[in-house]
């Protein structure tokens, strides 16, 4: 085992969302869901997700230092982190667990607005199959070469 692999994981504990739920009566809490709702349809993220968890890349020794039982733990405690602020992540089933542990770390980096209702997907698809960060687990694979 690792021996930052416990610290890794308590660290991805420690970057939950600690706030609850706003109470959907509370006119303030309308007012601030909906310039959420704004800000997601803009793409207007003020911040990244690093910078709400306060989580960086850094954090994150590279997968080669982990066994693979330690990468799947660390993902799984990653994803229950995203969710605590509204966001889930959309890979393949079978993609595999070293490229997912990059690509979810890299979701530090990028722009996110914490949702309160509803779910952020962050999902690497482009739709263009060829130029797919997922590569040959791009789901859009199948239907791009059926159109070629």
């Amino acid at each position: 085992m690792h021996p930052y692999f416990s610290h890794l994981l308590q660290d991805i504990q420690d970057a939950h969302k600690e706030e609850s739920f706003p109470n959907p009566i509370d006119k303030s809490d309308i007012e601030e869901h909906f310039q959420e709702i704004d800000q997601w349809l803009s793409g207007d993220a003020a911040h990244t997700l690093g910078y709400y968890c306060g989580l960086s890349p850094e954090d994150f020794p590279p997968s080669n230092d982990f066994s693979d039982e330690e990468i799947k733990h660390i993902c799984e405690a990653f994803e229950k982190m995203l969710a605590s602020w509204g966001g889930i992540h959309d890979t393949p089933n079978n993609f595999p667990i070293r490229e997912k542990y990059s690509l979810i770390i890299g979701l530090l980096e990028e722009d996110f607005t914490p949702i309160n209702g509803g779910v952020y997907v962050f999902d690497w698809c482009t739709g263009y199959a060829p130029d797919c960060r997922l590569g040959v687990y791009c789901r859009c694979l199948e239907f791009w070469k059926e159109d070629q």
